[in-house]
C-alpha cells in the first residue's frame, strides 16, 4: 500500500494520485489508469503489483475534475454511477483529463522511462495517451472501451502499443477488434477467450488464465521498452 500524493496539471488543477513505490531502486515507472470505478481497491492492488515488479506505479484519479473521492465497487448501480462520471469527464473541453495523465507521467519520470497501462475506460485513455502525451516509452490498453470505434482506430501512436481484448466482450465487438488490427498493423494485439474486465478479480468477468497471460505479456513488453 502506498500513499496518495497531490499532482498539478498544466492548467493548475490539482488532483490526487495513488503512488506505490518498489522495494529497491525503480527500473522505471508505470502510470496505471483506472476503470470507471475510481482509484478503488482493485486499481490500487494493480499499482501495488507493478511496484512489486520493481516499477514506481502512479494511479491518477481521473474522475477528480467532475467528482472527487470516487471509489466504487462493481454492482449495476456502481456501473451506472461510474458511467455518468466518465461521460462528464469525456465532455470536458480538450485536453480535459489528458493533462492530468501528462502530470502523472511527468511525476513518474523521476524513476526513469515511463509506461502507461489502462483498463476499460482507462484503456481508451491509454490509447489516446500513446498519441497525445510526451515522455512515454510504451502503452498497454486493456479492453479499451471505444478505442475500436469511430475515429479512434485512426490515431497515430508515438510509442509502442500492446493491446488486450476479450472475444466475449459485448462492449467491444470482435469485428471492431479485427478492423482495429487492420488499421493499426504496428500495434501488438492479443485476443483472449474472455469477457470485458477479465483482468479484474473483483468482477464476475475475472478470468485467471487470461489475466495471467496478459500480465505476462505486459511485463515482457514493459521490460523491453521501459526497463
Amino acid at each position: 500500500m502506498g500513499p496518495f500524493v497531490d499532482l498539478t496539471a498544466a492548467d493548475g488543477f490539482t488532483f490526487p494520485a495513488y503512488v506505490a513505490e518498489p522495494a529497491g531502486k525503480p527500473k522505471g515507472a508505470i502510470v496505471v489508469v483506472q476503470e470507471i470505478f475510481g482509484v478503488n481497491a482493485h486499481i490500487r492492488a494493480v499499482a501495488d503489483g507493478y511496484a512489486a515488479q520493481g516499477y514506481l506505479a502512479v494511479a491518477p484519479a481521473t474522475f477528480h475534475r467532475v467528482q472527487p473521492g470516487v471509489e466504487l465497487g462493481y454492482t449495476e448501480a456502481d456501473m451506472k454511477t461510474g458511467f455518468g462520471y466518465k461521460t462528464a469527464v469525456e465532455a470536458l473541453p480538450a485536453p480535459g483529463v489528458l493533462q492530468d495523465l501528462q502530470a502523472a507521467v511527468d511525476y513518474a519520470a523521476r524513476a526513469g522511462k515511463v509506461g502507461i497501462v489502462g483498463y476499460c475506460w482507462g484503456g481508451l485513455l491509454t490509447w489516446r495517451a500513446a498519441e497525445k502525451l510526451t515522455g512515454l516509452a510504451a502503452a498497454v490498453p486493456y479492453y479499451g472501451g471505444g478505442m475500436t470505434a469511430g475515429d479512434e482506430p485512426a490515431r497515430k501512436p508515438r510509442v509502442p502499443v500492446l493491446a488486450h481484448f476479450g472475444d466475449q466482450d459485448h462492449w467491444i465487438p470482435l469485428d471492431s477488434v479485427d478492423a482495429f488490427k487492420a488499421a493499426q498493423p504496428g500495434v501488438e494485439v492479443h485476443v483472449y477467450a474472455a469477457n470485458h474486465g477479465f483482468n479484474c478479480d473483483h468482477r464476475a468477468a475475472y478470468n485467471q488464465p487470461a489475466a495471467a497471460l496478459a500480465l505476462q505479456r505486459t511485463l515482457a513488453f514493459f521490460a523491453r521498452h521501459v526497463g
